[in-house]
């Protein structure tokens, strides 16, 4: 693994935003799955699902590769070994 360098705080605020949006999903999804009828719940769902997509991608193009097994590209040269990786900060 290569030396970790110093991060910027947007790096920070994105990932606090992306954890965020993914704890909506959650919840909504232990929600739907006993309220499978609820109609505005599965809006929210979709527009949390769309959200998390968008900032996942905008990490991503910052940052480099957030999600493995084939959700996230990689550039090249491969990055994954570049660090640090998301649950080391």
């Amino acid at each position: 693994m290569t030396q970790q360098k110093p991060l910027p705080d947007s790096y920070y605020q994105l990932m606090e935003q992306i954890q965020a949006v993914d704890f909506v999903l959650v919840e909504l999804t232990l929600y739907l799955d006993t309220h499978p009828h609820d109609l505005e719940a599965i809006k929210q769902f979709n527009q949390a699902a769309y959200e998390s997509r968008q900032l996942k991608n905008q990490f991503e193009e910052q940052f480099g590769p957030l999600m493995q097994y084939g959700q996230s590209y990689s550039s090249y040269p491969w990055n994954w070994k570049e660090a640090p990786w998301p649950w080391q900060v």
